[in-house]
C-alpha cells in the first residue's frame, strides 16, 4: 500500500517541477540515453526493466584502469575481487556463469565459465570501451544462456565518417601511488568519406595492492597486461556498412593472492591469461517492413588460461592450461509489423572446442608427468537458438514480449569414462507491461524467464577448484529462473529517480554436493547436481537532483536477500546492502566529484560461506570509503586525479580474497590531437 501511495504522489508532480530539460542540467541519469537491452534501440526511460549505463568511458574521469573497477559502485552491481587481476560482478545476487557478458553483441561467456566468482571480465581493456550497459534481471530471451541475474553489454566506440580526410590521436598515461599502477594508452585513427579506422595499444603494469590502515602491501598481487585493438568501418553503399574488428589481451603472472595468504602456496598464478576476438559485422537497412534493418555478425574468439601452482615445502610444480576456440554467427532483422508494432528476430550459433592439459613437474628429480587436464581434452559445445522479441505501443501503454528456443549439443571426450554426449534444450519467454502517465515517467511490471544450460565446467571438471576436489557430472539439466519485477522511473526538470522491486525464483540450480566420507589428498570431494531451489528478492533505488546549474547530488542503494529453499539457509555469496552517495560540480573545464561508497555487514552466511576461508568468521564487516575525483580539460590536454580512500579504511568486499587499496592517489593525463 505504501508503494502504491508513493507512486500516485509521483504522478501528481507539481507543475513547477515539470520544466523542460536543458543541456546544462542534464546528467547521466537525467539524459534519455538510447540502450539496446532487448536487441532494439529505445530510451532508458521507456525500457521495461532496470538498466544502468556508463557512457563516454574514453573521455570521462571514471575511476580505475580495469573494467571491474569501472563498474564498482554502479547501481545493482556488487564487485567481488578474488585477486587484483580479477573482478566478478554480482547482479541481483548472482555472478560467474549465472550472469552474461557480451562485447559488441558477441558472447564473452564460453562453455568453461566457472560457477561463482571468476576473472574473465578483467580480460576486457576499459580503455578500448565507449560505454557499458547493465540489464538487471533479464537477457535470456534476447541473448541466451547464463543471464539468470542479468546481462552486461560492453561496447567499443562507434566509428564515424567525415566529408574530408581527418586523422586524430590520443595518448593517455596513468600512475597510482606506491607503484600500484603504471599504464599508457596510445590510440589513433583516420576518417574519410567512406572509410574509418581506429587502432590502439595499452600497456599496464600493476604493482602490489597497498591496503588501508594496518593491511599494508599485499604481496604478491601485481601483474602485467598488454592489450591491442583495431576497428574499421567501410561504407559499401548508402544503406550498408561493413565493420571489421580485432582485440587481444595478454596478461602475465597474475597472482591469486588469497592462495598465498590462506592456503600455504609458494606459487599460485594465472600465466598466461589471454583472450582475442575478431569479428566482421554487416549492417544495413531496407525498404521492406519485415526486415527494415539487418545485422549479420561472424566471429572467432580464443581464450587461454594457464595456471601454475606449487605448495610450500613441496617439489611438485603443477602447470595447467585450458584453451577455448569459439566460432560464432548471428543474424538479426528488425521488423515494422504495424504502425505501433515492431519486432526484433533472429538466429545465432556458437561452437566451442576445448583443449585442456596438465603437467606435473618434480623439480627435485627433473621429471614430468602428463595428466588429464581440468576438462576433458577435445570436448565440444554447440549452442544454437531462434528468438523473436516484440514491442507494441498504444497511446500511453506499451507491451513487450518475446520467445527463445535454445538447443545444445555437448560432447565430452573423457579419457577414463569415454565419450559422453547430451543435448539439453530450453524454451523461455518474457512479458512486460508499462504505462507512461507522462512523457517523463514510466511505471512497469515484467516477468523474465531465464535459463543456464550445463556447460563443460559443470560437467567435466576433475581436480582442485577453490578448496574442493571436484568430480565430473554428466546428467545435469538447465538451471531455470523466473524474475518478477515492478518499477518506476521519472526524469523531470532538475531531478530523476528510479525504483525497482524484484523477486527471482530459481529452480534446478547446479550445486556442488559433498560426497560423504570421501577425500583425495586430504581434500573433501564434491560433485555437481541439480538439487537446489532458491529465491532472491530485493530492491534497487537511484536518484539525483541538481542543486544549482553547476552542482548536483546523487545516490543509489541495492538490497538483496537470498534463501536456499532446499537447504533452508541463506543463499551463498549474497552481497550485503550497498550503495553510494556523491556530490558533483561541473563548470567550464572543471569537474569535481567527492563520493562515498559503502556496504553493510553481511552476517547471513550459508554453510558454503562459513567454510570459505576468504570470509571472516561471523561474516564480512561493514565498510565505507571516501573518494574525490577531479577532471580538468585544457585545450588538447585532460588531467584526471583521484584521491582514493581518504580515511585509509581497511575494507574487503564480501567474498573477496584481497583487501581494497588504502589511501592513495591516481593521476592520469590525456593528450588529444
Amino acid at each position: 500500500m505504501k508503494i502504491v501511495i508513493l507512486l500516485i504522489l509521483f504522478f501528481w508532480i507539481p507543475p513547477a517541477l515539470r520544466a523542460q530539460d536543458s543541456d546544462s542540467l542534464r546528467t547521466e541519469l537525467l539524459k534519455q540515453v538510447n540502450i539496446t537491452a532487448n536487441r532494439h534501440t529505445e530510451s532508458s526511460l521507456s525500457t521495461i526493466g532496470s538498466v544502468g549505463i556508463i557512457k563516454n568511458l574514453s573521455n570521462s574521469s571514471q575511476p580505475g584502469s580495469t573494467t571491474p573497477d569501472v563498474l564498482m559502485g554502479t547501481t545493482g552491481v556488487f564487485m567481488q575481487k578474488t585477486t587484483q587481476g580479477g573482478g566478478s560482478p554480482f547482479i541481483r545476487g548472482l555472478t560467474g556463469n549465472q550472469t552474461l557478458t557480451l562485447i559488441d553483441g558477441i558472447r564473452l561467456n564460453n562453455s568453461t565459465f566457472r560457477y561463482g566468482p571468476n576473472q574473465y571480465l578483467n580480460t576486457v581493456d576499459p580503455f578500448s570501451l565507449d560505454r557499458i550497459e547493465i540489464y538487471r534481471g533479464g537477457g535470456s530471451v534476447a541473448y541466451g544462456t547464463d543471464a539468470l541475474g542479468g546481462t552486461i553489454q560492453l561496447f567499443t566506440p562507434t566509428l564515424a565518417y567525415a566529408s574530408k580526410t581527418q586523422a586524430y590521436g590520443k595518448v593517455l598515461a596513468r600512475y597510482g601511488t606506491s607503484d600500484m599502477e603504471k599504464s599508457i594508452r596510445v590510440q589513433g585513427g583516420i576518417q574519410r568519406e567512406r572509410l574509418a579506422l581506429q587502432a590502439g595499444i595499452s600497456v599496464k603494469k600493476f604493482g602490489d595492492v597497498v591496503g588501508g590502515d594496518t593491511t599494508g602491501r599485499q604481496t604478491p598481487s601485481g601483474y602485467t597486461d598488454i592489450d591491442f585493438d583495431l576497428k574499421g568501418k567501410l561504407k559499401i553503399s548508402e544503406n550498408w556498412n561493413v565493420i571489421l574488428a580485432h582485440q587481444s589481451v595478454n596478461q602475465r603472472h597474475v597472482p591469486v593472492f588469497y592462495r598465498y595468504q590462506l592456503d600455504q602456496y609458494a606459487l599460485n598464478e594465472f600465466d598466461p591469461q589471454k583472450r582475442s576476438l575478431s569479428y566482421a559485422r554487416l549492417e544495413g537497412s531496407t525498404t521492406k517492413n519485415l526486415w527494415s534493418k539487418i545485422t549479420f555478425i561472424t566471429s572467432y574468439q580464443t581464450s587461454q588460461e594457464g595456471r601454475n601452482s606449487q605448495k610450500i615445502g613441496e617439489n611438485s610444480l603443477r602447470k595447467e592450461s585450458d584453451g577455448i576456440k569459439t566460432w560464432g554467427s548471428s543474424l538479426n532483422f528488425q521488423s515494422q509489423l504495424g504502425k505501433n508494432w515492431t519486432a526484433s528476430s533472429g538466429v545465432e550459433v556458437y561452437y566451442d572446442k576445448i583443449n585442456s592439459k596438465r603437467i606435473d613437474i618434480n623439480q627435485a628429480e627433473g621429471s614430468e608427468i602428463s595428466k588429464r587436464g581440468l576438462y576433458p581434452d577435445g570436448s565440444a559445445y554447440l549452442n544454437y537458438a531462434l528468438y523473436t522479441l516484440h514491442q507494441y505501443r498504444l497511446n500511453r501503454w506499451k507491451v513487450d514480449y518475446g520467445l527463445r528456443y535454445n538447443g545444445f549439443h555437448i560432447k565430452l571426450n573423457d579419457r577414463d569414462l569415454g565419450t559422453i554426449k547430451i543435448s539439453p534444450k530450453a524454451f523461455v519467454g518474457n512479458i512486460g507491461l508499462a504505462y507512461q502517465p507522462s512523457s517523463f515517467s514510466n511505471i512497469y511490471l515484467s516477468l523474465n524467464t531465464g535459463f543456464r544450460a550445463p556447460n563443460i565446467d559443470d560437467m567435466g571438471t576433475l581436480g582442485i577448484v577453490d578448496f574442493r576436489y571436484e568430480l565430473p557430472a554428466y546428467d545435469l539439466r538447465p538451471e531455470r529462473s523466473y524474475n518478477f519485477e515492478m518499477g518506476y522511473k521519472i526524469r523531470s526538470g532538475s531531478w530523476a529517480m528510479g525504483l525497482a522491486l524484484f523477486q527471482n525464483y530459481l529452480n534446478d540450480l547446479i550445486t556442488r554436493e559433498k560426497v560423504p566420507g570421501e577425500q583425495i589428498n586430504g581434500v573433501d570431494v564434491y560433485i555437481k547436481s541439480n538439487t537446489e531451489k532458491a529465491q532472491i528478492r530485493g530492491a534497487e533505488f537511484e536518484a539525483e537532483y541538481h542543486l544549482t546549474e553547476y552542482w548536483r547530488i546523487y545516490t543509489s542503494a541495492t538490497y538483496s536477500y537470498g534463501k536456499s529453499v532446499s537447504n533452508q539457509e541463506p543463499l551463498r555469496r549474497i552481497p550485503p546492502v550497498n550503495g553510494r552517495v556523491g556530490l558533483s560540480f561541473h563548470r567550464n573545464q572543471l569537474t569535481l566529484t567527492p563520493e562515498m561508497l559503502w556496504a553493510g555487514a553481511q552476517k547471513r552466511l550459508s554453510a558454503g560461506d562459513k567454510s570459505d576461508n576468504r570470509i571472516p568468521e561471523g561474516g564480512t564487516p561493514a565498510w565505507s570509503i571516501f573518494n574525490i575525483r577531479a577532471l580538468y580539460d585544457w585545450k588538447i590536454l585532460s588531467l584526471q586525479v583521484q584521491a582514493h580512500n581518504l580515511f585509509n579504511a581497511d575494507y574487503r568486499t564480501h567474498g573477496s580474497g584481497i583487501n581494497g587499496p588504502g589511501r592513495s592517489l591516481w593521476i592520469g593525463l590525456t593528450a588529444n590531437f
